[in-house]
């Protein structure tokens, strides 16, 4: 089954400048691709359908993965290792983008294997699209930051500041409302009674974190994971509404409209459950993700 920004700012600092070169060398590697790994069989059993065993046991077929955006350091270590553990299974690049945009694609027919949002509403999505095998499970969570240039020139310490800056002049960038982060942003702002325009409202989390690291923007709303991934390009601010704004992410199996007529879904079976593993929990743990 075969699935079918960057302005950098003199004077941030190599650590931004290096951050964006390789994320736009990572966007661009999984731009075109549909992504989520599927879940296998367990050792010497045979499938069904697509997914063959090898004679050592081993799963044997294709794997696609859509995955939020957020998810994209983790999720490129756990293919990794799925790799590495089922040789006989060819992964395609994982699709990383907005979870509605992912949702979107999927219920317009794209085919992958496993989905897994930066929410709920948007599995909702997939689910009420009736193109989801099974029940989702949630596997981690996630908290919001404020995202600033290193040393925090603009003195940024709350969504109040945030919110002064924006109307000051200063450049703030939100995801849209409809992503999982914007929908997220909107919350922590309406719990701190704030409201702010923003420069630039984008489709995914990772455009709002590069439009921070690169300079093009002062300040922007990202997940704390993606801030601490970013190798210290961007600084994140810990603000209370936060914590009323928490995202679950959950993560499920497609059906086989989706995987295709040839995949009995044993491979995206056993990628949730390296997901869900404690392999999969403690790479998410180190990433800042937190425990369901």
């Amino acid at each position: 089954m075969t699935r079918s920004l960057l302005r950098t700012t003199v004077g941030r600092g190599a650590a931004g400048a290096a951050f964006v070169l390789g994320l736009s060398l990572a966007l661009a590697g999984c731009s075109s691709s549909a992504d989520e790994p599927p879940a296998g069989t367990p050792t010497g059993e045979s499938p069904s359908g697509g997914a063959d065993t090898t004679p050592d046991g081993d799963l044997s077929g294709e794997l696609t993965v859509f995955a939020a955006a957020s998810l994209q350091q983790v999720f490129d270590q756990l293919v990794a290792e799925f790799e590495a553990q089922n040789p006989g299974v060819t992964v395609d690049p994982v699709t990383y983008d907005g979870s509605s945009t992912l949702v979107t694609q999927l219920t317009e027919g794209a085919s992958a294997d496993v989905f897994a949002s930066a929410d709920q509403n948007n599995m909702a999505k997939a689910v009420d699209g009736g193109i989801v095998d099974g029940d989702p499970t949630v596997f981690t969570t996630n908290t919001l930051q404020i995202a600033v240039a290193p040393g925090n020139p603009e003195g940024i310490s709350s969504l109040q500041d945030l919110a002064d800056l924006a109307a000051g002049g200063g450049k703030v960038v939100l995801c849209a409302a409809e992503v999982p982060c914007g929908t997220a942003s909107h919350t922590a702002l309406d719990a701190a009674g704030v409201s702010l325009t923003p420069a630039s409202e984008e489709q995914n989390v990772t455009a709002v974190l590069t439009k921070v690291a690169s300079g093009e923007a002062d300040a922007g709303l990202v997940y704390r994971t993606d801030v601490q991934g970013s190798d210290g390009a961007v600084e994140g601010v810990d603000f209370p509404e936060a914590a009323q704004a928490v995202n679950q992410y959950p993560i499920a199996l497609l059906n086989q409209g989706a995987r295709g007529a040839d995949d009995d879904g044993s491979i995206g079976r056993a990628f949730i459950d390296l997901v869900l593993s404690d392999t999969g929990q403690q790479v998410l743990a180190d990433a800042g993700f937190v425990a369901p």
